[in-house]
């Protein structure tokens, strides 16, 4: 079987027991250190691209790609402009809405919400709300009966369940003989909704038509419509396109406006860390330049006797590449398998953690979402991978080099 030369001394260098055990040890940290770098990595880019697929799935999908709403305030002619969205490429679905700042309050306990009116029929058109239903239905928002759905987190703060009554109150008054009196009306809690976010503690849902008479507009008119598109990041540039289309005054914003820079803060924060633990790599990976400069000089006798058998310094450099190499591939190895497997278990760990120690670690009503998401992604791991064997190979050139420069009678002098 053939095995170059500078690759069979490089291993037995490798796997032979050395009479320096410092050496030995600083081999072994060099190791450890590429492993857990490359590990890291791999787990923390992982958990990164787990909060940017909960933001895209469950905050996205809550909340309208683009709105359309009338300049006047007010949109009558809503069935004609989704009936003109339904043959437009690149739109999905599109439903009506009545948006309300309401402060609910319940047996003393006042909590400030959003309240959207919704189509119960369309509304699954533009969002996820019918699929992350805890208790009742959508369909339980019946026109007149003033039923209201809650995110459970929202209903939990006001300690309120199904069947119970919640008083709604607008910032708006209403003026009569008797006086200024605030705009406030009873609704019956009918359903309960969570996607595991911060929109399941302020966020809630009435029938439009109730909202349309709770805000006082005129008849069978809405504030606006939602619009859902097939690509999440074509709908600024679809809603526009579609706006310039309509004869009218009409408003327009999208998602970019309203969640934009949480989105943008999860790609940079990526970026950056994944910036700060490919240093933390290249340390560790620069650790084999003092190992390989040690073993140089533990190994000054024996390059000077493979040099007097006939060794040429670009062998004695590879000798010592080869070394350096399987220290750097060995720890990258052992880092993505571990960093694979623990990508694939974090969010039990973390769960797990937090059931010990009966804490939570990401609160919902400071972050988007109530625990710790992650998804690995092969491409980051190769990546990874090949940064951490190039960082490596680098590694090894200078003091692969310099014990290519070894002269013989120098080295023998004192031997």
């Amino acid at each position: 079987m053939f095995r170059p030369l500078a690759f069979f001394i490089g291993l037995r260098y490798t796997r032979a027991k050395r009479r320096n055990h410092f050496i030995s040890f600083i081999s072994l940290t060099s190791m450890l250190g590429m492993t857990l770098g490359v590990a890291v990595l791999i787990i923390v880019l992982s958990v990164m691209n787990g909060f940017d697929r909960e933001l895209k799935q469950r905050v996205l999908g809550m909340v309208p790609h683009a709105t359309l709403t009338d300049a006047a305030g007010s949109m009558s002619n809503w069935q004609e402009l989704i009936d003109q969205v339904d043959g437009e490429p690149g739109f999905v679905g599109a439903a009506p809405f009545v948006n309300a700042q309401a402060m609910l309050t319940y047996r003393g306990a006042v909590k400030g919400a959003l309240v959207n009116g919704i189509d119960p029929a369309m509304e699954a058109k533009v969002s996820i709300v019918d699929e992350n239903m805890k208790a009742g239905s959508l369909e339980n928002l019946e026109p007149g009966e003033f039923g209201i759905v809650l995110g459970e987190i929202l209903a939990a703060q006001l300690g309120a369940r199904m069947g119970d009554k919640v008083t709604m109150v607008l910032p708006e008054a209403s003026v009569n003989p008797a006086g200024v009196f605030p705009r406030l009306k009873r609704f019956t809690v009918v359903g309960l909704f969570g996607v595991g976010a911060d929109l399941d503690a302020n966020l809630g849902y009435i029938n439009i038509q109730d909202a349309a008479r709770f805000k006082r507009l005129p008849k069978d008119s809405v504030e606006g419509i939602r619009l859902e598109t097939a690509d999440l990041f074509e709908a600024p540039k679809l809603v526009w396109q579609f706006a310039n289309k309509l004869y009218g005054r009409y408003y327009i914003s999208d998602w970019t406006r309203t969640h934009g820079q949480l989105f943008q803060a999860i790609q940079m924060e990526k970026t950056m860390v994944g910036l700060l633990l490919t240093i933390i790599v290249a340390v560790a990976a620069f650790n084999i330049v003092s190992t390989l400069v040690m073993v140089v000089t533990d190994k000054q006798a024996d390059i000077a006797i493979l040099r007097t058998y006939g060794l040429t310094p670009m062998q004695v450099m590879q000798v010592f590449m080869v070394q350096g190499t399987l220290i750097g591939v060995t720890g990258t190895v052992s880092g993505v398998i571990l960093g694979v497997l623990g990508a694939w278990n974090v969010s039990a760990i973390v769960a797990a953690m937090e059931k010990m120690l009966g804490v939570q670690f990401l609160n919902p009503n400071v972050y988007f979402i109530s625990y710790l998401p992650s998804q690995l992604q092969w491409p980051d791991v190769a990546l990874i991978s090949v940064a951490g064997l190039i960082l490596s190979f680098i590694a090894t050139l200078y003091p692969a080099w310099r014990a290519s420069r070894t002269q013989p009678a120098e080295a023998l002098r004192y031997e």
